[in-house]
């Protein structure tokens, strides 16, 4: 650490404060980039020469290397964006320029001058040269390379210079992939569920030869890039009166023991569709090492709607005034898990009970199943017409069988389970907004279950939270009808762009059509 005393800001004269200001910001985020950074360098350096390394499988390993290496490069790109670019030169690209097989087909585009004028008003200029470079380029189940051709011109008459027009621009600059090959790598993984490593494998077989850890790379640089978008739709959703929020299993390696821990994807998801609303639909995941009550709190700061969920109880804090970050948040319970819980009963022991309550339950969804997609005036006053007289004979029916039957068995146990949730299994009764389940997020969830299968867990924690990041934009896109890697792509190549951060709402997955 530095002994140098403090900066005194009244010392310098004021039209320099700021920037002075500005410098000791950005030392101050390339100091705590390079903290995570050598952070993640002694994890690496863990998996490879830990002692209980040897006991990892080789796609063990592999998983462990392409999420640290992911998260490295985002550290990494962050300390690029940081630095000023007079001061710190930019790290080394992976690249394999001059080894794309020469049968690749090749793209030539001419990128001319806005004029060919001489600047001194000799007249046009003429080509001397052109400078030719090489990016691969990844379209569906096609490989090509893309050649910028930038010809140099020159006056015949005079020696006052020689113009080419400007290179365009990348999100890699110097890398040798296109936005669109990054979109590519981003959606195999996260939306098609293939690893780094088995993409590098599929790679080779048209014989293009990438390291999985160059595609974790692109993708670490992706979703550095990527953040602010996710950051806006979380913005986006919590500006809402109501949302739904769930969390589904993440497996991470725990390189120190060998072995994987338990990690948590939290959705945090809208979807208004079953009342007509004007937002679209969108979720974001978040990652978080546990499922602690503490994170659902941390990620709802600033939200004070109606939250629809099931019954976990790491949720109760949410309803508390002790709640951080906010009033308390009213609770809509789902019905979808009730039903479940009878189910469970009815189909190990017959139940006559459970499949009273099963009947009861149908009723409710039969009723839902006419009114989806009237306004929310319309739909309350069919729920209080026609769905709070079966409610509440529900209520009065579940505590008579509650009275029968020993809460210690399995029956007992289900019926506690809903009695404990009767209030917010009321709430859709009084919200024309709310539904009777929260089967939207749950469905939004189950690609990550398809993610977990096939990859068996993350890497990492860092790998955990790209995951997250990118699997919020793939999601989102699909259920507004977006096509992925065409939404990747056009968002990856205008990032590149220099896409203002002031229109940055124009990036969302809702906001993207073809023309843009």
């Amino acid at each position: 650490m530095s002994n140098a005393p403090p900066i005194d800001l009244s010392a310098i004269p004021e039209s320099q404060r700021a920037a002075v200001l500005a410098l000791l910001q950005e030392n101050g985020a390339l100091k705590d980039a390079n903290r995570r950074l050598e952070h993640l360098v002694a994890e690496l350096n863990h998996v490879v020469h830990g002692k209980r390394s040897e006991k990892l499988s080789e796609d063990d390993r592999q998983l462990a290397f392409e999420d640290l290496e992911t998260a490295v490069a985002e550290v990494e790109t962050r300390k690029e964006q940081a630095a000023p670019s007079t001061t710190t030169p930019r790290r080394r690209r992976q690249r394999n320029l001059g080894h794309l097989p020469a049968d690749l087909p090749r793209i030539e585009r001419v990128i001319e001058p806005a004029s060919l004028e001489c600047p001194c008003g000799c007249g046009r200029m003429h080509r001397i040269g052109e400078d030719r470079t090489e990016r691969l380029d990844i379209v569906p189940a096609q490989l090509r390379v893309l050649v910028d051709i930038r010809p140099k011109y020159a006056c015949g008459i005079c020696s006052d210079g020689v113009i080419q027009a400007v290179a365009a621009p990348r999100l890699i600059e110097g890398g040798l992939p296109t936005e669109g090959a990054i979109a590519h790598v981003l959606v195999s993984k996260f939306a098609d569920h293939l690893p780094f490593y088995r993409q590098s494998q599929t790679l080779a077989r048209s014989g293009i030869q990438i390291d999985r850890s160059t595609l974790a790379d692109w993708a670490g640089t992706a979703a550095f890039h990527l953040g602010p978008v996710v950051d806006r739709l979380t913005e986006h959703l919590k500006s809402s009166g109501k949302l739904f929020m769930d969390e589904t299993t993440a497996p991470v390696l725990d390189p120190g023991r060998g072995r994987t821990k338990t990690g948590y994807l939290w959705a945090l998801a809208r979807d208004d569709r079953g009342w007509g609303g004007d937002d679209p639909p969108g979720v974001v995941f978040t990652y978080r090492p546990s499922r602690a009550g503490a994170h659902a709190e941390q990620i709802l700061q600033g939200f004070d709607g109606i939250l629809q969920l099931d019954g976990y109880t790491g949720y109760d804090r949410l309803t508390r005034p002790s709640r951080k970050g906010g009033a308390p948040i009213t609770v809509a319970h789902c019905w979808a898990h009730a039903r479940r819980k009878l189910k469970e009963v009815f189909d190990r022991d017959g139940s006559e009970i459970a499949a009273e309550g099963l009947r009861r339950i149908a009723e409710l969804y039969r009723i839902e199943v006419e009114i989806r997609g009237m306004g929310p005036g319309q739909r309350l006053s069919a729920r209080q017409a026609r769905s709070a007289p079966l409610v509440a004979e529900f209520g009065d029916w579940l505590q008579a069988q509650r009275l029968r039957i020993s809460v210690k068995s399995r029956l007992g146990e289900k019926l506690t389970y809903i009695h404990r949730q009767w209030g917010g299994l009321q709430t859709f009764l009084h919200d024309g907004r709310v539904e009777m389940d929260s089967n939207a997020v749950e469905n939004l969830i189950r690609p990550i279950a398809l993610t977990r299968k096939n990859a068996l867990f993350a890497g990492h924690d860092e790998g955990g939270r790209t995951w997250a990041r990118i699997a919020s934009l793939i999601a989102t896109a699909k259920i507004n009808g977006v096509e992925p890697f065409a939404y990747l792509k056009a968002t990856l190549e205008a990032i590149a762009a220099g896409h203002p951060a002031s229109r940055i709402d124009e990036l969302l997955p809702w906001s993207f059509t073809t023309s843009s």
